[in-house]
């Protein structure tokens, strides 16, 4: 158990840095739930019933700055306009909590929500499918707000290979690559994960700014394509990014990985879809884990990643991105968004220094955002944007 002064050192140090947190699909939870109705879920009040995240748990747990996720499902007839309903959720939240929330588009913005004591706002979309393969659709995510994109999502979109689907064209197509030129030419950040392998490679090959990998841990501690191998780790300090460590079990404890893939294989024995949830379908899944519990993963369990993590890329290329409202299951010790102060108590049990928490928590985040800033400006001067199409680049899709 975390000794109570180790707990009381986290919580004064995040008074003081506070967690940029990289991931949380509250949003589409909201979506899924109550279709947007901001009353039913008021996050003003505790959620816990329902929700990881709410703004007092947010408070309890030291986060600063939150990149909320403007995630849609791939397989929606038509995604953008999806995307825009998850953009305006934020801007509702948002207006709905000026005390506690305030809206940030840059490095700036996230120093001054530190110093009013509010915490800043910020939008990341999660999988290239949200641009319909248009670059000029990419361009107003941005104008809109949206910070980040992650390049795919569980499925490869047409320009660029998903961690957890088939090879489709090797990593990124010519396409794929004008992508990721165009979002630094915008300022938006490269999100890595989810990709796969050959797709951070060639994203590592193609882009003039930092990248981010918004909610990714390590695959040598934990071997699951959704992690971030060690040479793609290492290239991190030349590219000046930052890999934010995950917490969902399947991804970061070797034996939940092990657990999943034997239960998905006893779904599909019994006729069903892994991913099926109806009450037929689960009736046979709770009948597995009853028989085989469900391993759980622990504070411990994400520490040992960062420790993993930070003897590769270094302390100045680590983050935390924990999915919230993501994932179905998270480590004991980080049950929701209050938790992260057991997380930094773990670490200053085991010889982290505050100066480096500090940048864990806050300050590689704050920098990699005010560097992608830089590189935009740079770009701006020298290039106009870009009309190219995934026909004239890729041929037909």
């Amino acid at each position: 158990m975390t000794p109570v002064s180790a707990l009381e050192e986290a919580r004064e140090l995040l008074r003081e840095f506070p967690v940029v947190d990289g991931h949380n699909d509250l949003p589409w939870a909201l979506r899924e739930q109550v279709r947007y109705d901001l009353d039913a879920r008021d996050i003003g009040t505790d959620q816990a019933a329902h929700l990881h995240t709410d703004i007092p748990r947010l408070r309890a747990g030291g986060v600063g700055a939150q990149y909320w996720s403007v995630y849609v499902r791939a397989d929606l007839p038509d995604p953008v306009p999806a995307t825009l309903e998850q953009i305006d959720c934020v801007r509702q939240l948002i207006d709905r909590h000026p005390a506690d929330l305030r809206a940030a588009l840059t490095a700036a913005d996230l120093e001054a929500a530190r110093a009013e004591g509010r915490i800043a706002s910020l939008m990341g979309a999660e999988g290239g499918h949200s641009i319909a393969n248009s670059l000029g659709t990419l361009r107003a995510l941005y104008a809109l707000g949206v910070r980040y994109m992650t390049l795919t999502h569980n499925d490869n979109v047409d320009w660029a290979d998903s961690a957890t689907d088939e090879p489709g064209v090797g990593g990124l197509s010519a396409f794929g690559r004008a992508v990721v030129r165009e979002m630094n030419r915008e300022g938006m950040l490269v999100d890595l994960s989810h990709v796969a392998a050959t797709t951070m490679r060639d994203a590592l090959d193609t882009t003039s700014a930092p990248v981010v990998f918004s909610h990714s841990s390590s695959r040598a501690v934990c071997d699951h394509p959704r992690n971030i191998p060690d040479d793609v780790l290492e290239r991190l300090p030349a590219n000046g990014g930052v890999a934010m460590v995950t917490f969902v079990p399947k991804f970061v404890l070797q034996a939940a990985v092990d657990w999943t893939a034997a239960a998905d294989e006893n779904m599909r024995e019994h006729g069903f879809h892994h991913l099926d949830t109806t009450a037929e379908a689960m009736k046979v899944h709770r009948a597995f884990e009853e028989r085989y519990p469900r391993p759980v993963a622990t504070v411990s369990t994400v520490a040992d990643h960062l420790d993993h993590m930070r003897e590769v890329a270094g302390v100045d290329h680590l983050g935390i991105g924990g999915d919230y409202d993501g994932t179905a299951f998270t480590p004991d010790g980080l049950d929701d968004v209050s938790g992260y102060p057991n997380l930094i108590a773990e670490l200053l049990d085991r010889g982290w220094s505050k100066a480096d928490l500090a940048k864990l928590t806050w300050q590689n985040s704050v920098r990699v955002l005010g560097a992608a800033e830089d590189v935009a400006r740079d770009l701006q001067a020298t290039r106009s944007p870009s009309n190219a199409t995934i026909e004239e680049l890729d041929g037909s899709t």
